[in-house]
């Protein structure tokens, strides 16, 4: 694995006060790890390891979430393969050969867990100086990386491998337990070294997507509410009260606020574009590029997101991964109806959970209704719904691709990067906003004092607290954000509540094949068998000599 360091550190410049005898243009084992400056250039490489999860082009936590919920179905075009649609019902009878379905995947998650733990084995060396605060803000940063990149692995496939120090040995499975041990610790060592004042809501133009104190906080609150609702018991490494302390903190100290318009989080959801020029029209309050130039809202980044993943318009086929690779995916196939670019039809939103939350004025922002925007005119229908599998009528519109008013693609109108229709897109991945904080907040205190002020921002009326108000609202404030099959999977223990749940809103679900009328299907027997968790890929268990085992049901 010491090519995976080695691609995180490649290329750096290094400063004038080096000994003469090292290298001007690249780091190495002997200078990656020196000092405070290039501690930070290590941290960097970390940061672009978890990037690396979503825009090296594997399924991606994002879109694995998606398809595997109630919220949507695998989708794709008529003569595509059917290996998401093993994702989506949790049965191989859709393609026996897809055995590596997240073969992609595992590799990215243990190349950026292995340049986290290069740099936390190598931190106790590094000459820090007298800056302690810097040794302990880098090394936290680091920890929370890894804790989120093995709280990931761990919730699609349960039992991984455990690797904290950089080796390539070949490991079992650990236990969950074991794995959850090393999550809290990372998280807690963030919260406790990560300054408060270093990241945090009121500073979010500079440090958009650092990991700060607050978002390990939300992470470990997180981290709590799954393990305990999925494995059915309290971690040793981290209590209620805990939970309780980090989430309140967040809250209360963070300086983060509920964005005015819901709309404005997302920028397919506030924006048009202008009628005589290739600029937009847009309140959104996120980095963008328009008029020439990168934009960070209308008033700055907004104080909503606690944690972004971030992306760029640089990626290409040649090394440089930084793009955000699912967005083209959510495009309908085929038609570009601005803003809404075309894509690859995955992800196609259940028109069932549409209209079970059809009345909540957010659901405009959440989702795209062809129907009502006059798409399915019958040269539309030619080309988009003969070509499309389980077409609803419906896409992903928070992070769908954008077009402009002719259909020229954002990146090409604007000449940005690769102008590639699979990579040149960038809008960022908020993994936590801070009305996930409020709902956690009020699921942890028991209190509806965050469920009201989320719903009070949309119009809605005040309710009291329950554990189906709580349910009821986080379907629908976090609908489309890769965070309702994780929801499911806590609400009952090894998944058994999910099973019932998405069969309920999946099975017989009216669709369009190719045009032809059908009706979807679910078992829960499918789904029960395997937990609710992913296939191991077979290449890692040959590669292995078997050390490794499949979970169960696959």
């Amino acid at each position: 694995m010491s090519a995976v360091a080695a691609l995180a550190l490649s290329a750096v410049a290094c400063s004038d006060d080096f000994f003469e005898t090292s290298s001007k243009t690249t780091m190495n084992s002997e200078t990656a790890y020196s000092n405070t400056a290039t501690a930070e250039m290590a941290l960097i490489g970390c940061y672009d390891g978890w990037q690396r999860t979503i825009s090296d082009e594997g399924v991606g936590i994002y879109m694995a979430a998606e398809i595997a919920a109630d919220e949507c179905f695998a989708g794709a075009g008529v003569g595509d393969a059917r290996n998401y649609n093993i994702i989506d019902d949790f049965t191989m009878s859709w393609e026996p050969s897809y055995v590596n379905l997240f073969a992609t995947d595992w590799t990215n998650y243990y190349k950026g867990i292995y340049r986290c733990n290069s740099l936390i084995a190598n931190a106790p060396n590094i000459d820090w100086g007298t800056d302690t605060v810097a040794a302990g803000r880098i090394t936290g940063e680091c920890r929370a990386i890894r804790a989120l990149l093995y709280f990931d692995l761990v919730r699609l496939f349960g039992d991984v491998p455990l690797l904290t120090a950089p080796t390539s040995d070949n490991l079992p499975r650990a236990a969950a337990s074991e794995v959850y041990t090393v999550i809290f610790d990372d998280l807690k060592y963030a919260i406790a070294n990560i300054p408060a004042s270093a990241y945090n809501g009121s500073n979010l133009d500079e440090n958009d997507g650092r990991m700060s104190k607050y978002a390990a906080e939300a992470l470990l609150a997180r981290a709590y509410l799954f393990y305990t609702g999925y494995y059915g018991a309290e971690h040793p490494s981290c209590t209620k009260a805990e939970a309780v302390a980090a989430i309140n903190d967040v809250v209360e100290n963070g300086g983060y606020d509920l964005e005015a318009n819901y709309a404005d989080l997302w920028m397919p959801a506030c924006t048009e574009p202008a009628a005589d020029s290739y600029n937009w029209n847009t309140t959104y309050a996120g980095k963008h590029y328009n008029n020439g130039a990168w934009q960070a809202g209308q008033n700055g980044i907004s104080k909503e997101f606690v944690l972004n993943l971030k992306f760029n318009t640089t990626h290409d086929y040649n090394g440089n991964g930084d793009g955000n690779t699912f967005q083209v995916f959510l495009g309908t196939r085929n038609v570009c109806k601005a803003p809404i670019a075309s894509g690859w039809g995955i992800c196609v939103p259940n028109s069932r959970f549409v209209t079970r939350y059809g009345g909540d004025p957010r659901m405009a922002s959440c989702v795209v209704d062809f129907a009502a925007t006059g798409f399915e005119s019958q040269a539309d229908f030619d080309k988009c719904l003969i070509d499309s599998y389980e077409y609803t009528g419906y896409a992903i519109r928070k992070y769908a691709p954008l077009c402009f008013a002719d259909g020229t693609r954002e990146s090409v109108g604007f000449q940005l990067g690769e102008q590639h229709t699979n990579i040149t897109y960038y809008i960022d991945y908020t993994v936590i906003r801070f009305a996930d904080v409020l709902l956690m907040h009020s699921e942890l205190n028991a209190d509806a004092t965050g469920i009201n002020r989320v719903r009070a921002r949309v119009g809605l009326p005040a309710v009291g607290y329950s554990e189906d108000a709580l349910r009821d609202e986080r379907a629908r404030e976090l609908a489309f954000e890769g965070i309702r099959y994780w929801d499911l999977l806590r609400y009952g223990k090894d998944g058994s509540y999910a099973a019932q749940q998405i069969a309920e809103m999946q099975d017989g679900v009216s669709v369009y094949n190719g045009g032809v009328k059908a009706t979807t299907t679910f078992d829960v027997a499918d789904f029960t068998s395997k937990k609710g968790l992913m296939q191991i890929p077979n290449s890692e268990i040959t590669l292995s000599g078997n050390v490794l085992t499949q979970n169960a049901g696959w």
